[in-house]
């Protein structure tokens, strides 16, 4: 009698482990930049857990590229920058969902002006070498005749940058940064001398980057995580103060007016992006045909 009690509970506790075998998190890598706190906004107000999505924060571009590069996250968001870096190693990568552009965002720092910068002969840089401070750099290298200077590349991670002050500076310097590092560099006495917003040409857009296997792995999961981003942004706008206490923790080092002055320098493009900004973006060779409306 006790057997065949036995045997059936047995069976259904077997099919019952087999049935409960917990789902894998999908794990999206973000850094510090101002422009991806709706991630952080979700998460913090507990939107990703029925999602069962993770995110990683770290404080460089570079490190959270080679977090995705390393297999860490499955997903991450970036620049097009990172993602043409990204899609050398992952050919199947795709921009999924649209976040921002910069809209002086990002800048260039220094302790000398552009016209004392002319008439140098050397300069020390500090950025993130790969990552898209490169190329605004060069942008602002091409754009006022910097090129011919000799220049010493330092390569660190903005939480580093950020602690760099005017007075300690020994060389004429340029500093690639964005939103919320420049705030701290203006407090030690350096200033903006470019940005997104005015002397740099070159368009950046933020987006969360997956490869077409994962995307299709979990597209009702992005489909869904695609409209918790739009919701933080519309309550990020409707009610910024409630935004801001939410968000605040994870590294923003702000007050709540420095918080919005720098919304300020972005666009958020997640649901509409101008047709004149698709077409800059198809000649980067950043294609849009995958982006989640």
């Amino acid at each position: 009698m006790l057997k065949k009690i036995l045997i059936p509970f047995l069976i259904i506790i077997f099919f019952s482990s087999c049935t409960y075998k917990e789902e894998k998190k999908l794990k999206i890598s973000i850094s510090n930049w101002i422009g991806y706190t709706p991630l952080i906004y979700a998460k913090e107000k507990k939107w990703l857990d029925d999602l069962n999505i993770k995110i990683l924060q770290v404080s460089s571009l570079t490190e959270n590229l080679y977090l995705y590069e390393a297999g860490n996250s499955d997903a991450f968001v970036g620049t097009q920058y990172e993602y043409n870096l990204a899609k050398k190693s992952q050919n199947s990568l795709i921009p999924l969902i649209l976040l921002n552009r910069s809209n002086g965002g990002d800048m260039i720092m220094s302790n000398l002006t552009i016209e004392e910068l002319k008439n140098s002969s050397k300069l020390d840089v500090y950025l993130e070498i790969d990552s898209v401070n490169s190329i605004l750099l060069e942008d602002f290298l091409v754009t006022n005749n910097l090129k011919n200077l000799k220049i010493n590349y330092i390569n660190k991670d903005q939480q580093y940058i950020s602690t760099l002050k005017k007075k300690n500076l020994k060389e004429p310097t340029l500093i690639v940064t964005y939103s919320p590092y420049y705030k701290v560099l203006e407090e030690n006495g350096i200033n903006i001398i470019a940005s997104t917003a005015d002397k740099l040409r070159l368009l950046i857009v933020d987006a969360l980057f997956v490869s077409k296997e994962v995307y299709t792995e979990n597209e009702k999961k992005f489909q869904k995580l695609k409209i918790l981003i739009d919701k933080a942004i519309e309550n990020l706008q409707e009610n910024p103060k409630e935004y801001f206490e939410t968000v605040k923790t994870h590294n923003l080092n702000m007050t709540y007016d420095e918080f919005l002055s720098t919304v300020e320098k972005i666009v958020w493009i997640n649901k509409k992006i101008e047709q004149v900004y698709i077409d800059k973006l198809n000649y980067q060779n950043f294609p849009v045909r995958d982006i989640l409306k």
